[in-house]
């Protein structure tokens, strides 16, 4: 990363970048995290749309894409290291997300298994259900026999027009 770039940037955009540090997003929770990329991704696209508009408005005056881009490059600068931060700040919230994950699986687990065993006492994993008196119907139909024909019946209509 470019200090000159760093040190040229706005005090905000400073402290937006140093909170991007390991030490500083290890201490943030998941959705804090989610909050900070959006915040980053935010200025960088600023900074890439800024590139992109002034680059292309100086094409007809310079005379070409490659006279106007070194004109715009504090602003190319920019958005490169907003792009960096955001992969920093996207990564950590991939950890903290595989994390949450892990943690909630843990806690549905251990949560089937002991309502499973208070639940049903005497229940083992390969004893059958038991029965609770239920009955669940098997149909295959969507929504009615009378509506799966009226679909039926107009997409035979669809097929017949464009035929004809």
């Amino acid at each position: 990363m470019n200090k000159a770039i760093l040190f040229s940037m706005t005090e905000a955009e400073q402290m937006l970048i140093s909170e991007t540090s390991r030490d500083e997003l290890r201490a943030l929770n998941e959705d804090e995290l989610l909050e900070m990329e959006t915040r980053i991704r935010r200025a960088r696209n600023k900074y890439v749309k800024l590139y992109r508009r002034q680059a292309s408005a100086r094409v007809a005056e310079l005379g070409g894409r490659g006279f106007a881009a070194p004109k715009n490059q504090r602003n190319r600068d920019k958005a490169e290291v907003f792009e960096l931060a955001l992969a920093r700040v996207s990564r950590q919230v991939g950890v903290a997300a595989q994390k949450a994950a892990s943690e909630l699986r843990a806690e549905r687990i251990k949560a089937a298994r002991s309502g499973a065993a208070s639940s049903q006492p005497g229940r083992t994993p390969d004893s059958p259900a038991i029965d609770t008196g239920r009955v669940v119907p098997h149909e295959k139909s969507t929504g009615g026999l009378k509506r799966d024909a009226s679909t039926r019946a107009a997409g035979a209509r669809r097929q017949a027009k464009r035929d004809s």
